[in-house]
């Protein structure tokens, strides 16, 4: 249950990734990035994304239909681990995380118990009295998390959509985003512009993605490529078996 409720958020910050850094044609290497056709720097971007190790990222915004604003500030690696924590906005709850290995740490607050789980979420939350939950990767019952934590998970979204033709790239004039000169390219689609701010230097990492339009306003921030996730995990005395919290009946695999 839990679980399934933070995925469902972080896989819908992963769709902003995909829509924007999916490019059409051909990436080819080329030292001046700025003289590019912004097809070709969409193109670099999406590659250098799908190459790195690690990374972290910070979405936040509206995402649009129906889906209230929310903070996901996560570190992912491709083995699987991952740290950070999801909050769902507007006082709705929030929910830190932690991957390492085999094991699973999960950490709701009372608002996120008295919001997403109004039936026998002050039960979970007086059982877990500010603790973590911990739980194997291999539970059913985590699994969502597990997928969300995995940054294969996004590198696969990204590269399954590199070949849709979904609209053409627009270049616009460099910018700087948080000390690092980019080069923006933008597409419309259905009725949302999507803008990926991309690195003129170095491996031309997608420093920031944006989508605005159609009910959205949200905006996805990269850095720390290939920089290990953290490896600090929740002491034994800080965390209670997730059999505790959500049933102990056997998950199914």
């Amino acid at each position: 249950m839990t679980g399934q409720r933070i995925a469902t958020r972080a896989a819908a910050c992963a769709a902003v990734v995909v829509l924007a850094v999916t490019g059409t044609t051909t990436a080819q290497a080329d030292d001046d990035i700025e003289s590019l056709p912004a097809g070709q720097i969409a193109d670099l971007s999406r590659d250098a994304l799908l190459d790195v190790s690690s990374v972290h990222l910070r979405a936040r915004g509206d995402l649009g239909e129906g889906r209230p604003p929310m903070t996901v500030n996560l570190s992912l690696d491709r083995n699987g681990n991952c740290a950070g924590g999801v909050d769902l906005g507007e006082d709705k709850g929030s929910v830190e995380i932690v991957k390492r290995g085999d094991s699973v740490w999960l950490k709701p607050d009372a608002d996120f118990w008295e919001n997403q789980v109004p039936v026998g979420g002050s039960a979970f939350e007086a059982v877990l009295a500010g603790r973590y939950m911990k739980g194997s990767a291999s539970d059913s019952r985590l699994r969502p998390v597990v997928e969300a934590c995995d940054l294969d998970t996004f590198r696969e979204l990204v590269s399954d959509n590199a070949g849709t033709d979904v609209g053409s790239f627009t270049k616009g004039k460099v910018t700087t985003v948080d000390g690092v000169r980019t080069v923006p390219v933008t597409r419309t689609l259905h009725g949302q512009k999507l803008t990926a701010y991309v690195d003129t230097g170095g491996e031309h990492y997608p420093v920031r993605i944006t989508v605005l339009g159609d009910g959205a306003d949200a905006a996805v921030d990269f850095s720390g490529f290939d920089e290990p996730v953290p490896t600090a995990t929740p002491p034994a005395d800080e965390t209670v078996d997730v059999s505790a919290v959500l049933g102990r009946a056997p998950a199914q695999s």
